[in-house]
């Protein structure tokens, strides 16, 4: 058996940094934890509160508390450290090898998706930010860990791409194709659902934009971990006089994860 995860992100149209922040630690009971915190504003601002929390609950995660009491922590982190004054929405999802399950747990007005084989369903959001007032407590989802399950999480920049335009991603259709006629890798899933995504903002994104997928595959395994990000930077002006006409020359680069 496999678990694979995988993340794709990308910045609103003009601004230079993401108010997303998200981070992937190892459980000190065997699994991961992907974190994801989006901030509610965008640039350099969004960042810093976004970053603030991500950290806080990854610290928490890696020294063995329970992922509801992170996220309450958190929240009452935020709210002392900026009196009330921000607030982030937050999801974490966790592969926990110690009781074999999925932990899916939330403050976030987006879904999120889960499928087993083809079939897909979703979890209602929870419109309710961290950061705003004490005591405020996250939706917790516990799923078996089993194969051919899939798990989508991502900010609200995905879901409401192309809302300016009248149209809007069908992330549960997307995901029943792409599960029913293959069965793809997780960073297939994430750079469609991405991508599309992009394509619905006329290739210029309204908002941050970041998609998380987890899958459980049914794989024989060497026993290796593996991590791979990939980070699209811009050639320098003069680095890319120096290379015209080399076999790199125009290549932009695409990423899967972008790290700001």
């Amino acid at each position: 058996m496999e678990i694979q995860i995988a993340v794709a992100k990308t910045t609103k149209y003009g601004s230079q940094e993401s108010g997303d922040t998200l981070e992937v630690v190892e459980r000190p009971n065997g699994g991961l934890s992907v974190v994801l915190c989006d901030g509610q504003a965008s640039g350099r601002q969004a960042k810093v509160i976004s970053s603030l929390v991500v950290h806080k609950v990854i610290s928490l995660l890696a020294e063995g508390v329970r992922d509801g009491a992170a996220a309450r922590a958190a929240s009452d982190f935020l709210y002392t450290e900026r009196n009330g004054q921000a607030s982030v929405y937050l999801s974490i999802l966790s592969a926990d090898l110690q009781t074999h399950t999925l932990v899916i747990t939330h403050n976030n007005p987006t879904p999120i998706y889960v499928a087993h084989h083809d079939r897909v369903e979703y979890i209602s959001g929870v419109d309710q930010p961290i950061g705003v007032a004490r005591n405020i407590r996250p939706a917790i989802t516990e799923l078996p860990l089993e194969v051919s399950t899939t798990v989508v999480m991502h900010t609200d920049g995905l879901s409401k791409a192309g809302s300016q335009y009248g149209r809007t991603l069908d992330i549960c259709t997307v995901l029943e194709a792409m599960l029913e006629e293959q069965d793809p890798e997780a960073q297939s899933l994430a750079d469609t659902l991405l991508s599309q995504a992009i394509r619905l903002d006329h290739g210029r994104p309204n908002d941050d934009m970041s998609v998380v997928v987890l899958r459980v595959l049914a794989r024989e395994s060497d026993q290796v971990r593996r991590l791979v990000v990939r980070l699209p930077l811009p050639f320098p002006s003069s680095f890319s006089s120096s290379v015209e006409g080399s076999p790199f020359s125009g290549d932009e680069g695409t990423g899967d994860f972008e790290a700001d």
